[in-house]
């Protein structure tokens, strides 16, 4: 559990301090004209979101590991009785 809030906290710092620098530099593209630096702003923040999401599956993908090591049985959902229109 102390190792994914550290994973968690990394990859919540990472990712605000990315996302605002790349939204500084998106409104700075957008206001003076740049269209380049408009485009590396979109990048920016396209890759904080990026950081954001891989951490979130790097912890989810190690809770699954843990779990199963432990003996935890993972059921599927069981499938809802859908009638389907014939047409």
């Amino acid at each position: 559990m102390n190792t994914r809030l550290k994973i968690l906290n990394a990859t919540k710092f990472t990712g605000s301090v990315t996302l605002l620098l790349g939204t500084l530099i998106l409104l700075y593209g957008i206001v003076s004209g740049f269209n380049s630096v408009i485009g590396i702003g979109v990048g920016t923040v396209v890759g904080a979101i990026f950081i954001f999401l891989m951490g979130m599956f790097f912890i989810a993908t190690e809770e699954m590991v843990e779990n199963t090591f432990k003996g935890i049985e993972i059921t599927p959902i069981k499938p809802n009785k859908v009638v389907y229109l014939k047409r």
